[in-house]
């Protein structure tokens, strides 16, 4: 009787798992409606652009549209990687990335914690509001001030060099000091406005903990290196993630506005996205201009993945998933 009872209930639970999903959108039906519109947004312009990576393989013809265009393979990435530029362009771009990566939370980290360190004041207040002006700046604007700084006979800065004595700097010709320039413009936009977040997150530190470790005889910069940095380890891994999936990013917006197209200093400025958007405008092809985009995405997901799985096994709190 007891086995039969067992072999009755079996596909009941069997049944109950299979319409568990079910189940579970029935009772939480309007908790799911409001996701609906986040959800169908991602479809739309997430998804179903996706479609368009058919291109890189592609002979584009607008005429034709994608599933008449004729199918060449890999042909398209034979262009881009047939010589010695794309070692070139894909180095340039991981540089910057890295650079802007290492030292803007670095800079971020310092203003969130010394900001943090001198408690509410009117001076912390009317700094948080200064620090994340630079963000709301567009890199075009920055590009006509920048003019004003690094032209080789006005600009402000050989001005002040020659006032010094000291020999004038063709900025506009020399390749060898726009990796600096970047890193500082990018340290001067980006740290204030990520000095934010960690500000959040200090905030959110039980200070119980301070209070604890200063009664132990802790000054300042132990109680920083002992408990803040230690307890924003989730935090900054978890931010380093979100940018290294941006690393393959060209930065087209800044290097533009800042350099155009100067082939002079294509060695150290030249990027993915510069190439991809140059080649478009003087090649106007679709399909080469596609295949290095999909090489961009490809590379820079895979790197993700990597960081993902490492920052899991050294804590498994800090991964994205």
């Amino acid at each position: 009787m007891a086995s039969r009872k067992a072999a009755g209930a079996e596909p009941g639970r069997q049944r109950l798992i299979r319409h568990k999903g079910l189940r579970d959108l029935i009772m939480n039906r309007y908790l799911y409606l409001l996701v609906l519109p986040a959800v169908l947004f991602s479809i739309v312009f997430a998804y179903l652009p996706l479609v368009g990576l058919a291109i890189a393989f592609q002979d584009f013809n607008p005429i034709k549209g994608i599933f008449g265009s004729k199918f060449i393979g890999l042909d398209n990435f034979k262009f881009f990687f047939r010589g010695h530029d794309w070692l070139i362009i894909t180095g340039n771009t991981v540089m910057f990335n890295l650079m802007f990566i290492v030292t803007g939370t670095i800079c971020a980290l310092t203003i969130a914690i010394v900001l943090t360190e001198l408690g509410k004041n009117l001076f912390v207040r009317t700094m948080q509001s200064v620090m994340i002006l630079p963000n709301f700046i567009s890199w075009p604007i920055v590009g006509l001030f920048s003019v004003a700084f690094f032209t080789a006979d006005t600009g402000v800065i050989n001005r002040f060099l020659s006032s010094l004595s000291f020999g004038t700097i063709d900025f506009y010709t020399d390749a060898k000091v726009w990796p600096f320039i970047f890193v500082l413009l990018n340290i001067w936009k980006t740290a204030g406005f990520g000095a934010i977040v960690y500000m959040a997150a200090i905030v959110g530190i039980d200070k119980e903990m301070y209070e604890a470790a200063r009664i132990d005889g802790a000054t300042r910069m132990q109680s920083i290196f002992r408990i803040t940095l230690p307890m924003l380890k989730s935090t900054i891994v978890m931010l380093f993630l979100l940018s290294l999936g941006g690393i393959f990013g060209g930065n087209l917006e800044m290097v533009y506005s800042l350099v155009g197209d100067n082939s002079f200093l294509y060695q150290t400025t030249d990027t993915i996205d510069t190439y991809v958007f140059r080649s478009l405008r003087t090649a106007g092809s679709l399909g080469m201009s596609q295949a290095v985009s999909l090489y961009q995405s490809v590379v820079g997901f895979i790197l993700v993945v990597l960081a993902n799985k490492l920052a899991k096994k050294v804590d498994e709190d800090s991964a994205i998933f």
